[in-house]
């Protein structure tokens, strides 16, 4: 299989005032091409941080971490902000949509910040607002949706680059469960049928067996 995600020897820490806190000790984890992995572990124990680190939003103090081949933290800026906004496609737990745009201009905020022209994505925007269930929302606002409804903008958000990667930070964790379960077979849809890889983080046994694979976190380490 593939290896699309790997890290070797990853540490990551802090800084509490004078005093070092090292959040992440010898991470070394394989994510393979297609797979659906859910990141899990107590509140304090990394997870988040791991998460951040394989998508560049953040930058490990030691160690290597391979994203499609490439070390990720040997890249310039640029490079890491091409790479984060073409090759992986992040989903938050508070959305982070834009209040006053559209459902459309959300979704394509991506293109923009890329410098593409809107023009040849309208056909893909419809797509995958047909995937998300969102079609007939593409004028609202964020304030005219639903919890639900305002994370599947996000989901289409993340997709509308066509990244390999869908990185989910605890993306059901501000929802209630009957929505929580319209997300999760929503995300497991994504990867079955277009064959995305997923990593998620959640603390929830129930969110996790949408996935193929649990890597627990636990003091900074890694229990597979």
């Amino acid at each position: 299989m593939e290896a699309i995600i790997e890290t070797i020897d990853l540490h990551k820490t802090f800084m509490l005032g004078e005093i070092p806190v090292e959040v992440l000790k010898d991470i070394n984890l394989t994510i393979n091409r297609g797979e659906f992995v859910t990141i899990m572990g107590p509140s304090g124990s990394g997870k988040s941080t791991l998460l951040y680190l394989m998508g560049g939003l953040d930058k490990p103090t030691a160690g290597k971490i391979n994203i499609l081949g490439q070390d990720i933290a040997a890249m310039t800026d640029k490079e890491q902000s091409i790479m984060r906004r073409r090759d992986v496609g992040f989903v938050f737990q508070f959305y982070n949509l834009i209040p006053n745009l559209t459902v459309e201009d959300n979704v394509l905020l991506p293109i923009l910040l890329d410098g593409k022209k809107i023009k040849g994505y309208r056909k893909k925007l419809d797509e995958i607002l047909e995937t998300v269930e969102l079609s007939d929302r593409k004028s609202h606002t964020p304030r005219e949706l639903s919890g639900g409804q305002q994370q599947r903008v996000a989901i289409a958000r993340a997709l509308i680059n066509d990244p390999d990667i869908l990185l989910a930070d605890e993306p059901t964790g501000n929802l209630d469960s009957k929505t929580t379960e319209e997300v999760m077979k929503l995300l497991q849809k994504i990867n079955k049928e277009s064959g995305k890889t997923i990593v998620q983080v959640s603390h929830s046994k129930e969110t996790a067996e949408y996935g193929d694979r649990i890597i627990s976190v636990k003091d900074g380490r890694v229990w597979i």
